[in-house]
């Protein structure tokens, strides 16, 4: 499948849309919670193994997204979506069997395996081509495209939690909730599919930058350079910091407040993981969209510093200040979603276009790695301090001296960028010709 070249006259608004309606799709996977409950009751599963679909399915966005960034890059963002689209919906129909007949393995492997494949394959696809479409405004372009990612779940999981309603929770109430968003998730994306494009070799609009000129780099190169593995550890360092506290929220801040004059309710731990999820898709937009005036450096500046200070207030006074607590956990999530959106601008800032998309899929490989770092440390000291009798926020201490000690790693790492190295750089298009053109014998 040839990438289609917008006509003469193609707006460049048209591409965040379409690369919006497959980030709210995919963006699905935040909402996996709603479904733990009913899975377990209905199959008889523990806690464990009703995460293992969701677990594995972010494992393998970032495996799909490293392996596969390189052939998003060769085919183009419509062969992409096209994938993403087959392997999501695939995922979710696969699931619905397994449901169906009560064959959990069946639910792990569609949405797990084949599902986290649409996962990876879905996060990558539009990054490139935005970039090259907005080359003057990268941080927002990327920014619109993965706030849908991060904003997925608030439409994913009162939808969900309605059908159950609707359907029921037993084993075949799920199987339908699963066909109806294998069948709905595959007509939103293809509205992107059918709409992307990429850009004609010349510049988008007459005001903007090209998109292809600079330094370019390989993939290949890309990962043999300093800069790319420190960025690794600035995306690796923030995403920890910020998962920490997005995979235990509502028992977080409850026992936090236990004990204390204002304990906290299960409806409003609920009420306050929900406005988690919008700082996380706030963040996506707002702090990107930011970086394009302030730069990449300065962003992550604020990301990883600012973050360490917020999770310092949290250990020190956030068992005395709700307000405090809350307030400080908004920023540490907006920033865990700026992050997310801002990394693609600042590889194309070091590595150009050329196959940003490939080695933004490489980085992933960072998010796997945070997403099983974060909840390890949270939970597992969180474990060993509850069966040394401590309790409330005391659970915690620990684990927040660590994350401040991870952030200060981050920013380290960030201070360490530096321009990438020409040796690393391919040739311009027209250097190369010329280079090959004073390569070939004179004619007679």
């Amino acid at each position: 499948m040839s990438p289609p070249v917008a006509p003469p006259g193609w707006s460049r608004w048209l591409v965040p849309p379409a690369a919006l309606s497959v980030h709210l799709s995919i963006g699905q996977a935040y909402a996996w919670s709603v479904f733990k409950p009913p899975l377990e009751s209905a199959l008889g599963l523990s806690g464990t193994q009703s995460a293992l679909p969701f677990q594995l399915g972010i494992v393998m966005l970032g495996l799909s997204a490293a392996f596969g960034g390189t052939l998003v890059e060769r085919n183009g963002p419509r062969w992409a979506m096209t994938v993403a689209l087959i392997c999501f919906s695939s995922g979710f129909l696969l699931s619905s069997l397994g449901a169906a007949t009560e064959q959990y393995w069946l639910i792990v492997l569609g949405y797990g395996f084949v599902g986290g494949i649409g996962l990876g394959i879905g996060y990558i696809s539009p990054v490139s081509t935005l970039i090259k479409w907005f080359p003057d405004r990268p941080g927002m372009a990327t920014g619109i495209a993965i706030m849908g990612f991060g904003g997925g779940a608030l439409i994913a999981s009162p939808w969900s939690a309605q059908m159950l309603e609707s359907f029921g929770s037993d084993s075949s109430g799920i199987a339908l909730a699963f066909l109806v968003h294998g069948l709905s998730y595959a007509v939103f994306m293809l509205l992107g599919v059918l709409l992307v494009r990429v850009p004609r070799s010349e510049k988008p609009v007459e005001s903007a930058p090209s998109a292809f000129e600079g330094p370019q780099v390989s993939a290949r190169n890309a990962v043999r350079t300093p800069q790319f593995w420190c960025l690794w550890v600035v995306l690796c360092m923030n995403v920890t910091a910020g998962i920490g506290i997005l995979e235990k929220a509502a028992p977080m801040i409850t026992d936090f407040f236990k004990g204390t004059s204002t304990p906290v309710s299960v409806s409003a731990a609920a009420g306050f993981v929900a406005l988690l999820s919008a700082a996380n898709m706030a963040g996506r937009i707002g702090w990107s969209s930011t970086s394009d005036l302030i730069g990449r450096k300065n962003i992550y500046r604020l990301y990883l510093g600012v973050g360490a200070v917020m999770y310092g207030l949290i250990a020190l006074f956030g068992d005395s200040s709700k307000p405090l607590f809350i307030l400080c956990a908004l920023v540490i999530l907006s920033f865990y979603g700026g992050g997310f959106a801002t990394v693609p601008a600042y590889l194309k800032d070091l590595f150009g276009t050329y196959q940003v998309g490939a080695i933004h899929g490489r980085l992933l490989t960072a998010w796997s790695t945070a997403g099983v770092l974060g909840p390890l440390i949270v939970n597992w000291i969180a474990d060993r301090q509850e069966e040394a009798g401590k309790s409330g926020s005391a659970l915690y201490g620990l684990s927040f001296v660590i994350m401040i000690g991870l952030l200060v790693v981050g920013f380290v790492a960030n201070e360490l960028v530096r321009p990438v190295d020409v040796r690393h750089h391919i040739p311009a298009p027209r250097e190369a010709a010329d280079v090959g053109a004073r390569q070939q014998p004179e004619s007679a």
